[in-house]
């Protein structure tokens, strides 16, 4: 009976059916390896993609060329996340003395951050990579090139790759000025090349003024680098094309079967925007939801400065243009937290509401100050789903907090 069992499981492997969700298929072992859903990028929003559409059956592959996590992961979000903390910290020590600590000066080790910093994005690296493997997704370690080919193709390190729906989701690269442009350029870095700084410089120049200026700029500056920002204003120069790809509301290109997500588009450059937009391509390919789609409306954002920025939904300008001056009503406020009652440093906490048409609808909320990072994300759940300001108003405060402020304005 034990052979005849044998004999028996092997006759059912050989003719049982393919799995729904196999690695990869090649017909020849000189024609492309096939899947279903082929990612070229490894990053936030190509990760959320081919996993979504694994989950739904797909066989998917991710091709990247260095480490999993994209930007968020290796050289924006998270580690920029570790050096503001750092940077909380040096204001909090500078803080002490004025809440009773005595001789509560610490001594920092930007090396020693730097060290823990790096030791943790590693092991996120890992993390992405163990997901990857355990959703039975095929990594593909190399820099992909669309090849000609019946169907979308890609080739990467001599050997082609095809499937019927192809994501691009590489992320995008900052814009390295030249010696003809500024003088001195090629001494500078990237913000990339932030995160490789083996010491805290004595003096920093930040050129620009956007999210990630003014973020390290703020940590440099918080940790004891003397930091100025450079703007450009008025200069005459006309900007060019980024570059980015062209994407319709459903992330696709102008090329059947291939599309693209985050970053690269150049619209809300927000790892979560990317993320989800890569779950709703999925859920559009692969779960039969044809409008299945991202609605890039009201999305909540936070710049990490000193004291953070937090944002959603239309700007005063914008709502004026789109609503009309006559139909709106702003609330705002300005006022010292109370964490800075009894400190010698002092930052303000500014809020503004922006409604419009008789009802009121909450249709922006803008806010700086100590907390705003935390506070500003429930609300945009309010905002997102259409409240007013008599809803802020019908919410009974919590007491003594700064989000008080949006529910007590007037």
């Amino acid at each position: 009976m034990g052979l005849l069992a044998q004999i028996g499981r092997a006759l059912r492997s050989a003719f049982a059916p393919s799995p729904r969700r196999p690695v990869g298929r090649a017909m020849a072992s000189d024609a492309p390896l096939r899947f279903d859903f082929l990612v070229v990028g490894g990053g936030s929003g190509g990760l959320a993609g081919a996993r979504r559409a694994a989950e739904l059956g797909a066989s998917a592959a991710v091709v990247e060329s260095h480490r999993l996590g994209g930007t968020c992961v290796n050289v924006g979000c998270v580690p920029k996340k570790v050096m503001w903390n750092a940077a909380v910290h040096a204001e909090y020590l500078h803080d002490h003395s004025d809440y009773g600590f005595e001789g509560a000066s610490g001594q920092f080790s930007w090396q020693l951050l730097k060290r823990k910093r790096d030791a943790y994005v590693s092991r996120l690296n890992q993390t992405y990579q163990n997901n990857l493997d355990k959703a039975k997704i095929q990594t593909i370690r190399g820099h992909a090139t669309f090849v000609a080919g019946p169907e979308p193709t890609v080739e990467v390190g001599g050997k082609k790759y095809t499937a019927p729906h192809i994501l691009v989701a590489t992320g995008g690269r900052p814009s390295v000025l030249t010696d003809l442009e500024v003088p001195g350029a090629n001494l500078g870095i990237t913000s990339d090349g932030f995160f490789q700084l083996e010491s805290l410089p004595k003096r920093s120049v930040i050129v620009g003024a956007g999210y990630i200026a003014v973020e390290m700029a703020g940590i440099l500056s918080t940790l004891g680098s003397r930091t100025s920002i450079i703007l450009r204003q008025g200069v005459g120069v006309e900007l060019d094309e980024k570059g980015h790809i062209v994407v319709d509301e459903f992330q696709n290109t102008t090329r059947k079967g291939i599309y693209a997500v985050g970053d690269v588009c150049g619209k809300a450059l927000l790892t979560p925007v990317a993320i989800a937009a890569g779950r709703k391509l999925a859920h559009r390919l692969f779960e039969g939801k044809p409008d299945s789609r991202l609605d890039y409306s009201c999305i909540p954002t936070v710049v990490f400065s000193h004291p953070p920025i937090g944002t959603v939904g239309y700007t005063e300008e914008e709502a004026t243009k789109k609503w009309g001056k006559d139909n709106l009503k702003i609330y705002k406020t300005s006022f010292s937290p109370m964490y800075h009652a009894l400190t010698t440093r002092k930052t303000q906490c500014i809020m503004k509401l922006v409604c419009a048409g008789a009802e009121e609808k909450v249709v922006g909320l803008h806010m700086q100050g100590v907390g705003c990072d935390e506070m500003l994300q429930g609300f945009a759940v309010a905002i997102k789903m259409g409240a007013t300001k008599a809803d802020f108003d019908r919410t009974v405060a919590i007491h003594p907090t700064s989000s008080e402020e949006l529910v007590t304005l007037r």
